[in-house]
């Protein structure tokens, strides 16, 4: 309600601690194969779904913690225009995985360190890996029928441009900005408060913000990330067997 999302073709990617990738539904289409939350919308006659990573952010906090740097420095080492996908894969399952593989258990993991690995590497590497986590969420709304048109991108991630750049190109679908303030769920619950005082339309009041940036996926890296992220798929299986 905060973010305006209302209706089918509308969401946003949330870059938290957590990673939540939302669309708002016309009807209920449950896919409990894959843990994709479903849900009714505060607003009546209207469903969500969404898919969930339990560390999002928390993989780049994490690597920060390790490195004795903050965030935002390295992230700032690789700059605002993407790269091809690296050679080293991290699997952001820090804390075990929700959307799609709903398990407690597994655990993180680096491949592909070499001696000439360094922090720009490691921390390339856990924004692909948090960007193809938010991959497979989107792939499972869209098996289980929603319409991704754009997303809004919202939460302490969204700081990071290359981060954008790279999540927009991975799903392949633009990401906006909002302009300013904040569209939360303090927002949400105001502007549910205000249409049960004064019997608005929640389509007058829960409208989007206004779009200060938007983000388009590089084509030219498209393929490339695909691909990238088969074999990030791939390794999930393996790893949990040797675990």
């Amino acid at each position: 309600c905060g973010m305006g999302a209302l209706d089918e073709g509308q969401g946003f990617v949330s870059l938290g601690t957590s990673g939540v990738l939302l669309a708002a539904r016309d009807g209920y289409s449950p896919a409990p194969q894959t843990a994709l939350h479903t849900f009714c919308h505060a607003v009546p006659g209207r469903w969500y779904q969404m898919g969930v990573m339990l560390s999002a952010t928390d993989s780049l906090n994490w690597l920060a913690s390790i490195t004795g740097a903050r965030p935002a420095e390295l992230t700032a080492g690789l700059g605002e225009e993407i790269l091809a996908p690296g050679r080293v894969r991290f699997l952001p399952y820090l804390s075990g995985e929700r959307t799609p593989h709903n398990d407690a258990a597994i655990r993180g993991s680096f491949t592909g360190l070499g001696t000439d690995t360094g922090r720009d590497d490691m921390t390339r590497a856990v924004l692909e890996g948090v960007a193809f986590g938010l991959r497979d969420s989107h792939e499972a709304l869209k098996a289980a029928g929603a319409r991704i048109e754009r997303l809004m991108a919202i939460g302490g991630g969204a700081r990071s441009r290359y981060w954008l750049r790279l999540i927009a190109t991975v799903l392949g679908v633009p990401l906006d900005l909002p302009k300013d303030g904040e569209f939360g769920a303090a927002l949400g619950a105001a502007r549910l408060g205000l249409v049960a005082a004064t019997g608005a339309r929640p389509e007058e009041v829960m409208t989007a913000p206004e779009i200060g940036e938007r983000i388009a996926p590089d084509a030219g890296l498209a393929d490339a990330f695909d691909a990238a992220h088969a074999r990030f798929r791939q390794a999930y299986p393996a790893i949990r067997e040797i675990q």
